[in-house]
């Protein structure tokens, strides 16, 4: 029998973060009630449609307020060594890193206030996307208030800081690994009780909503690139963009348009400048998920360049990759992580090296030069996302944990 499950995350709206959103809506189409709670209330330019009625119901709490200040003397009042213990533990164990642990003392009190209130609500347990500051906030919760929680780990929440990383993961009822790959490297990096109780149960798309098609291009005929992921070092389009300068340099046309904001637009518009690409290659900004739809139907190949950045933060499986396989696109995308396990080389899509933009050149060429092998790859990449990756059977089977580890178990 469904109940009632807190989702914590960092931020809401945010909008690469849509896989959460339609988990939410997978979980509450069969049956449970999701309690919206993010660290942050996050405004943006852009919102999914999806999203706007989560945002009358998601419950905000402000960093301090004479509310929150309440709270946390009531819980100081009636468990004073519960609070400074759990306080204590959140110092000692955070103290290698300044600027995680400066961040978690800003959203103590509202944690605080956010756990007593989700109690009082009837919530039966918490589920935290990322292991980093959400997961602390669920381990907080569940030490002031004694709500189980688990935890979904994706990519840099695991790979770049490991502060009370073991802490996190051991207290949680279970964790969830979007690949295999994370599940190796939990067990790998805090030993095999992690992972027995590791569960893979990959994010989710709704195939439906993307046009499978076989595509074809004649040579000679403009080649339509298209790549999806905020502009960030560890998505590694300035690689992108260099492959294409190559590309340029093998007389194939083609025009690269590249989904997505963040940090690095104005860098990755000076270089595109500097190597006088501005006729081929478009930075097209955020953009909603049916606007992303059509723009993967007019595509022939779809790229993902990503990388490991010096500080080991790197993607786990990019939704962009299903996206775009779900729409029967030949894909070509870096091995590593857990990639892989949805871009089979040779089978679903071509790998190559990370930071390698003349093997990303090699790789397109291939596509553009053999088109009838390209979407052989496109056919099978969207029997793949069918049979794993697709929203409705990997959110049932999410409902079947929370249904065994908290109702059968407890």
């Amino acid at each position: 029998m469904p109940g009632r499950v807190a989702y914590i995350m960092s931020r809401f709206p945010h909008l690469p973060e849509t896989f959460i959103l339609r988990e939410m809506i997978a979980l509450e189409n069969l049956g449970w009630q999701v309690h919206l709670s993010p660290l942050i209330f996050q405004r943006q330019s852009v919102v999914h449609p999806e999203a706007r009625p989560w945002l009358k119901r998601l419950r905000k709490f402000p960093f301090f307020s004479l509310s929150v200040l309440w709270e946390n003397l009531r819980a100081l009042g009636r468990q004073p060594l519960r609070y400074f213990y759990t306080l204590g533990r959140v110092l000692w164990e955070n103290r290698t890193s300044p600027k995680f642990l400066l961040r978690a003392l800003v959203l103590w009190p509202k944690i605080v206030a956010m756990g007593f209130a989700l109690q009082a609500e009837g919530v039966d347990f918490i589920h935290a996307h990322y292991a980093t500051h959400p997961a602390l906030a669920a381990w907080i919760i569940h030490q002031l208030t004694g709500l189980p929680y688990s935890v979904t780990v994706h990519a840099h929440d695991i790979f770049v800081c490991h502060a009370m990383l073991d802490t996190k993961v051991k207290d949680a009822r279970a964790i969830i690994a979007i690949s295999e790959f994370n599940q190796r490297y939990l067990r790998d990096l805090l030993g095999e009780s992690i992972y027995t109780k590791t569960h893979v149960v990959h994010c989710g798309i709704e195939p439906e909503r993307y046009q499978a098609r076989a595509r074809t291009w004649q040579t000679g005929e403009r080649f339509e690139i298209v790549h999806i992921g905020s502009l960030q070092p560890y998505k590694g389009q300035r690689y992108l963009i260099q492959a294409c300068a190559l590309l340029r340099e093998m007389d194939i046309p083609f025009r690269c348009r590249l989904i997505g904001g963040g940090e690095l637009q104005p860098v990755l518009q000076a270089q595109i400048h500097a190597l006088d690409l501005d006729e081929q290659i478009f930075l097209l900004g955020s953009r909603t998920q049916d606007e992303v739809a059509a723009l993967l139907d007019e595509a022939h190949c779809y790229v993902q360049p990503s990388v490991i950045t010096p500080s080991g933060k790197m993607e786990g499986i990019p939704v962009a990759l299903m996206e775009a396989l779900a729409c029967e696109l030949p894909v070509v995308a870096t091995q590593i992580s857990g990639i892989p396990e949805l871009v089979r080389p040779r089978q679903s899509g071509l790998l190559v090296p990370p930071e390698n933009a003349q093997a990303l050149a090699d790789a397109l060429a291939w596509i553009y030069q053999h088109p009838e092998e390209a979407q052989h790859y496109g056919k099978t990449g969207r029997k793949l996302v069918l049979q794993e990756f697709a929203l409705l059977e990997n959110a049932k089977r999410l409902s079947a944990l929370f249904t065994q580890i908290y109702f059968t178990t407890a």
